[in-house]
């Protein structure tokens, strides 16, 4: 088994706060994986610790496609083939779409580049924005959309989805969702980072993580998503005292 992400003990802390406290993670090539947990629990630091947001202090290994990452500049960590769709995705006044496709194709040097430029904007519709500024009046459902394009065109070795269902309606979480699913290949991991199991539920998810207060406390099947939505996270909390010993999920438990 080949892994896009190997995260191994890693830990965070914010001035005195630690945040992340040893989490271990493997994603596979092909496989697409969902961060799952309560607020607060960690999920966005640790998108935030394997991007490398300066203001964390952190320790422990990140391996894209095997490289380490931890310790490289943000621009390093993308060329090694990491990339974040955002939560929220910001607009960029005066920058047109197609000025950061130029940008971007500039740095890969592929010489099919605009070609793929050139079916993704068709396939995914966003011909008809590659002269607006990023982002610029989109709905959410857009911007996510134009994210997916990004991370199609990027061609990284992992894509981290931080809450990419965020703020959006029905037709655009199933929307969002087959997308993630058009870009599964065997040169890609993807990482979900989601509080609620609804985007899951349009997908073919291999596996879910759970985490609670800066560790990973359960990883499973599919299934741990539907039982997330009957009893939610309290019972995996322990009443927000010590966090409970992490769990891998077994056929023979189901």
């Amino acid at each position: 088994m080949s892994l896009a992400l190997q995260v191994s003990n890693v830990r965070a802390s914010l001035g005195d706060l630690e945040i992340l406290k040893g989490i271990d993670l493997e994603i596979p090539f092909g496989e697409v994986h969902a961060l799952m947990g309560p607020n607060g629990s960690g999920k966005s630091t640790l998108c935030h610790v394997l991007m490398g947001k300066d203001e964390y202090s952190s320790s422990g290994s990140a391996l894209v496609g095997g490289a380490e990452i931890i310790g490289l500049p943000v621009q390093d960590r993308a060329r090694a083939g990491l990339f974040e769709a955002f939560q929220y995705p910001v607009e960029v006044p005066g920058v047109a779409l197609s000025d950061l496709v130029r940008e971007m194709g500039e740095v890969r040097a592929d010489p099919g580049f605009d070609d793929r430029v050139s079916v993704l904007a068709e396939s995914l519709d966003m011909a008809r924005f590659m002269e607006r500024s990023v982002n610029g009046g989109l709905s959410g459902g857009e911007k996510k959309r134009s994210e997916m394009f990004q991370l199609a065109l990027s061609q990284p070795k992992v894509a981290i989805l931080d809450e990419i269902d965020s703020g959006l309606d029905i037709d655009a979480v199933r929307e969002v969702a087959g997308l993630v699913e058009e870009l599964r290949s065997d040169d890609l991991g993807i990482v979900i980072i989601t509080h609620y199991s609804r985007i899951l539920r349009y997908m073919n998810v291999d596996k879910i993580h759970v985490m609670v207060a800066g560790k990973v406390v359960l990883s499973g099947g599919p299934e741990i998503a539907a039982e997330l939505e009957a009893s939610g996270y309290v019972d995996l909390q322990d009443g927000g005292a010590t966090v409970p010993e992490p769990k891998v999920r077994t056929p023979f438990d189901i």
